[in-house]
């Protein structure tokens, strides 16, 4: 994705308005303020630094098969 990919859009003047972004883009930009969202909690912060340096876990066909399902 480049800077060529979004699309502004003009009024009637030339004074930018809007402006259109990939799907991808907006989906980034929106991740992206869910987690500065998130951070601004010590707690939340602090929970989500620990799983991010977790190791180990179970693979989603484990869960299933100990779940049954």
């Amino acid at each position: 994705m480049n800077q060529t990919d979004i699309q502004y859009v003009l009024d009637e003047k030339g004074k930018t308005v809007a402006v259109i972004v990939p799907i991808d883009l907006w989906r980034d930009i929106e991740s992206e303020k869910e987690t500065a969202y998130l951070l601004r909690s010590k707690t939340m912060k602090h929970r989500l630094l620990e799983a991010k340096n977790r190791q180990g876990g179970m693979g989603l066909v484990e869960v299933c098969e100990k779940l049954g399902i």
